[in-house]
This record gives C-alpha cells, sequence and structure tokens, in this order.
C-alpha cells in the first residue's frame, strides 16, 4: 500500500493548502480561483478550517499507515466530486470547475494507486 499512501500527500497539500489560504485570505483565494459568486467573508472562512482539519485527519491517516481508510479516501471525495458539479452546473462559477479538477486528479491518483497496491497484494 505504499502508492496509495504516497498518493494521500497530494490530499493533504491541497486541503491545508486551501484551507489556511481561504481561513486567512479569502477574498484573494477565491480570487485566484477565479470565482464569480460573492461569497463573502465567513463561510469561505469556515470552509478553510474544515479543509485544515480534514487535512490533518488525513496527515494522521499517513502517519499511522491506516491503509484500511485509502479507499474510503477516494469514496468520500467521489461524493464531494458529484456534489461540487451539482454546483457547478448549477452556477456555472469557475471556481467549482478548478475544485473538480483538483479533487478528480485526487481521486484518479489514490484510486489507481489502490487498484494497483490491492492487485499486488493479491498475487503475492
Amino acid at each position: 500500500m505504499h502508492r496509495s499512501r504516497a498518493s494521500l500527500y497530494y490530499l493533504f497539500g491541497y486541503l491545508t493548502a486551501t484551507g489556511l489560504a481561504l481561513m486567512f485570505a479569502p477574498a484573494l483565494t477565491l480570487k485566484l480561483m477565479f470565482a464569480s459568486g460573492d461569497y463573502g467573508d465567513v463561510f469561505p472562512r469556515f470552509a478553510g478550517v474544515l479543509m485544515l482539519a480534514l487535512g490533518l485527519v488525513i496527515l494522521q491517516v499517513i502517519r499511522h499507515r491506516t491503509a484500511p481508510l485509502y479507499p474510503a479516501t477516494v469514496a468520500v471525495r467521489g461524493i464531494l466530486w458529484l456534489f461540487v458539479l451539482w454546483l457547478y452546473v448549477r452556477t456555472s462559477d469557475p471556481f467549482f470547475a478548478i475544485v473538480l479538477v483538483v479533487v478528480g486528479i485526487g481521486i484518479a491518483f489514490t484510486g489507481t494507486s489502490v487498484w494497483l497496491d490491492t492487485r499486488k497484494t493479491r498475487q503475492a
């Protein structure tokens, strides 16, 4: 499960970086992500602290090598991806398109890694 564990650093990285950015510079972060909606100041900061908290949980999954949770990170992101897709269709805000790409890359990366690691384990 080495490959799967390594793929989670991408998840940790974007959750932590975006979380901190939204917490401390929400307007700039939303501008850099081409947001076209008006999201105010409070909810982006709230989303940022939630992202940071999730990033720290993922860091513990990585640190403790909690392999049974690796597939769950793919499933949870799949649900998130579908909801963000709905938000994008509803609003046409480029911000959500960027989130779809970032999360989609992570799903593909971890999903492929879990699949390859599982296949390798079964062959051994």
